[in-house]
């Protein structure tokens, strides 16, 4: 009996579009780009905001009227979905593609060599930007971002097992508790290590203070999103290691965690992206500072979003462009974290 070979058939794909159709569907976009301007000016819209709108209506409608022409009428509510799904993802990346380009245009002069190797301490904040730079405010960052992640990342991770794998008598109120620091404003965790470490105890401005207070906005983010993905391993895995005669701790630390390891790196990216630009509860707990302090216990510090804070509020003109280049190397440690991370967690071709 005669086999089928069926190794030269390959799986169709028609929602896939073919040269032509991407050539008609490019076309259509660059009408709207050249048309944009020309309505923009005889109408009464007027902005970025009435151009983006006016590209949004005819892309639209030129999509929707190509689709119906070669497929017919009755793909036009598919053609609609379609064109309302590109219109959101759209709506969602302006934004960010918009502040990316502001912080990027607005700060790229006042990088130099020597915002990454001077401090401000010999500096006014509208002296020119070959003098002084934003070393203290990264070296800050970094020393409180990390102690909070030392403090917050065990305690999240293992929360999370506890909801998780554990699931003891108190679950249902630790993960009420969890979810309601969730909805903490970032003053209010300030004003709580202000009152409790500075003005009860007695302790110093200090790098430690600041990250006791991103802890506590930094430890919902990782819990919860730890949670969610510990729920996404197959129960099969669990119950394969207790059937091969291994423990629950065991099971969990060799088996379940190893299985989520990109899953928990992404929660821990978003625990520290979600503290990193905080500047409210350092305005209480590490005061600020304009010279290189690396004692996390003793004596204020700086921290990029409070060097970024204190410029702007100067109104001066230097003063302001400094802040949007704190912004922008904010925004770079940031994606460089992201990055370090997505490869960390990314799985071996």
């Amino acid at each position: 009996m005669a086999t089928l070979d069926y190794s030269s058939v390959k799986p169709q794909k028609p929602w896939r579009l073919d040269s032509k159709q991407l050539a008609l569907n490019s076309g259509i976009f660059i009408i709207a780009i050249l048309l944009t301007p020309v309505l923009l000016n005889i109408t009464a819209l007027n902005g970025k905001l009435g151009g983006a709108f006016i590209f949004i209506v005819l892309a639209t409608a030129g999509n929707i009227l190509l689709s119906v022409i070669r497929q017919g009428v009755k793909t036009i509510s598919t053609s609609i979905a379609a064109s309302l799904i590109y219109v959101a993802t759209g709506l969602v990346l302006l934004p960010l593609a918009s502040v990316l380009i502001t912080v990027i245009m607005r700060g790229k002069d006042a990088i130099r060599f020597n915002t990454l190797t001077q401090d401000m301490r010999f500096s006014q904040p509208d002296a020119a930007f070959t003098e002084g730079g934003a070393l203290h405010a990264i070296l800050g960052t970094v020393e409180i971002v990390l102690i909070a992640s030392i403090i917050c990342v065990p305690l999240g991770i293992l929360t999370a097992l506890y909801l998780t794998e554990i699931k003891g008598r108190f679950e249902n109120l630790v993960r009420f508790l969890v979810q309601a620091m969730s909805g903490v404003p970032s003053i209010v965790a300030g004003l709580f290590i202000y009152s409790v470490l500075i003005v009860t105890l007695g302790a110093k401005y200090s790098a430690f203070a600041g990250a006791l207070a991103l802890s506590i906005l930094m430890l919902p983010t990782v819990a919860r999103t730890s949670e969610e993905v510990l729920k996404l391993i197959p129960n099969d895995l669990r119950e394969a290691g207790v059937a091969l005669g291994a423990t629950q701790w065991r099971t969990v630390a060799m088996v379940v965690v190893p299985a989520a390891k990109s899953g928990i790196l992404t929660a821990v990216i978003l625990g520290v992206a979600r503290v990193a630009g905080e500047t409210a509860p350092l305005l209480l707990t590490i005061l600020g500072n304009t010279s290189t302090h690396l004692n996390p216990f003793d004596g204020p510090v700086a921290a990029l979003p409070l060097y970024t804070f204190s410029l702007m509020k100067t109104g001066l003109e230097v003063a302001v462009n400094r802040a949007w280049g704190g912004a922008l190397i904010l925004l770079t440690l940031v994606l460089i974290l992201f990055i370090t991370a997505r490869l960390l967690s990314g799985k071996k071709r």
